[in-house]
C-alpha cells in the first residue's frame, strides 16, 4: 500500500491521482453510466490501476468508443461493455445472470436527473426507479459475486440533492402530490444513501461494504433536462465550486479502492472526506441530513424495494 496521507485530498483531487501507486490487478469492477460524464472518469481511473472494468450502458456503441479510449489512455487492456437499462428490470436481471466470477466493486454511477414526469412499464416513477430500484436490483442480482470477492464494495452515488426531500414512502410515484422533477429526484438520492446505511447492516457478514457520495457540481449531460436559461445562469453563478469530471469521480474511485477504507460502511461521502452531519446543505453542496442516514427509514427502504421487484417480476412471468 503506498504511504500516502488522506487527508490532502480534497475537492480538488482527480480519480487519477487517487489510486496513483495502488495496484489493481486481479481485481473486477462494474461502473453503471460509463459511457459518459464522471462514469467514463471513474472507470479510466479503476483500469488505469490495473482493475478489469466493466462498463454497464444503455447505448453500447458509445460505451465500446468509451472502452477503446481509455484502454488508449491508459495502456491497458480495452474495459468490458455490456448493456444495461436499469429503469428495465428484465435487463438488470439478464446483465447480473451474465456475470461470472468475483466482484470487487460495483460502482452505482448510472442516474437521471430532474426528468419530465414519465413512468417506468411497472408504473414506477422514472427517477426512482433508475436512480434507486434499478441499482438496488443489480446489487441484488450481484450479490453472490460480491460476496465472493474478498472485502467486496458498492459505492452508491447519491446527491446535496437529496437534501430537499426524504423518501415519501406514503407517495413514492406521485400518484397522490403534484409531480415536481426535484422533489422526485431528491428522493431517489435520499434512497441511494439509504441503501448504503442498509447494507452494511444486511450484507456485513458477507464481507460487503457500501458507501454514498455526492461526486461534486460538475456539468455533464445529467442537467440535460434544465431550462437554457436556468443552466447558464448557474454555470455563471457556480463558477467557482464546479469539478471537471476527473475531479467529480475522485471520491467514487476512493470508496472503491482506498485500503484506507476497509470495513467502513453506510456512510455518505463528499470531496474525498466523510461529510458532516447538517440540518440543512450548506452552499447547495455540503452535508448530509440525518434523514439519509436514519436506520429505520433503510430498513423500510429495502423491504418496499424487496417487495415492488418482486411483484414486477411475478406480473412478467
Amino acid at each position: 500500500m503506498p504511504d500516502r496521507d488522506l487527508a490532502a485530498f480534497g475537492a480538488h483531487t482527480t480519480a487519477a491521482e487517487v489510486v496513483a501507486g495502488l495496484d489493481l490487478r486481479g481485481r473486477t469492477a462494474v461502473v453503471t453510466g460509463a459511457a459518459s460524464g464522471i462514469g467514463v472518469e471513474t472507470a479510466r481511473a479503476l483500469a488505469g490501476a490495473g482493475a478489469t472494468v466493466t462498463l454497464a450502458v444503455r447505448d453500447v456503441e458509445a460505451g465500446q468508443r468509451v472502452a477503446a479510449d481509455i484502454a488508449r489512455t491508459t495502456g491497458r487492456t480495452a474495459p468490458d461493455v455490456a448493456e444495461l437499462h436499469l429503469d428495465r428490470p428484465a435487463s438488470v436481471e439478464a446483465f447480473a445472470a451474465s456475470w461470472s466470477g468475483p466482484l470487487d466493486a460495483l460502482v452505482a454511477n448510472a442516474g437521471v436527473m430532474d426528468s419530465p414526469e414519465s413512468y417506468t412499464s411497472a408504473g414506477w416513477e422514472t427517477q426512482f426507479a433508475t436512480n434507486h430500484l434499478g441499482h438496488f436490483a443489480l446489487a441484488f442480482g450481484l450479490h453472490e459475486a460480491l460476496a465472493a470477492a474478498s472485502g467486496a464494495r458498492i459505492v452508491s452515488l447519491s446527491s446535496s440533492g437529496h437534501g430537499s426531500s426524504p423518501v415519501v414512502f406514503d407517495d413514492l410515484f406521485f400518484r397522490r402530490r403534484p409531480y415536481e422533477p426535484g422533489l422526485a429526484y431528491a428522493q431517489s438520492k435520499t434512497a441511494n444513501v439509504l441503501f448504503a446505511v442498509e447494507v452494511g447492516r444486511r450484507w456485513a457478514a458477507d464481507g460487503i461494504t457500501a458507501n454514498a457520495c455526492m461526486p461534486g457540481g460538475i456539468w455533464t449531460g445529467l442537467q440535460k433536462h434544465w431550462d437554457p436559461e436556468v443552466l447558464a445562469a448557474t454555470k455563471v453563478s457556480a463558477a467557482d465550486v464546479v469539478k471537471s469530471p476527473e475531479q467529480g469521480a475522485a471520491t467514487s474511485v476512493l470508496l472503491a479502492t482506498a485500503p484506507e477504507l476497509d470495513g467502513v460502511s453506510g456512510r455518505y461521502f463528499e470531496d474525498c472526506h466523510e461529510a458532516a452531519v447538517v440540518d440543512r446543505i450548506t452552499d447547495g453542496l455540503h452535508g448530509v441530513l440525518p434523514w439519509a442516514l436514519e436506520p429505520a427509514a433503510a430498513e423500510r427502504l429495502w423491504d418496499v424495494s424487496v417487495a415492488l421487484l418482486d411483484a414486477e417480476a411475478r406480473a412478467r412471468r
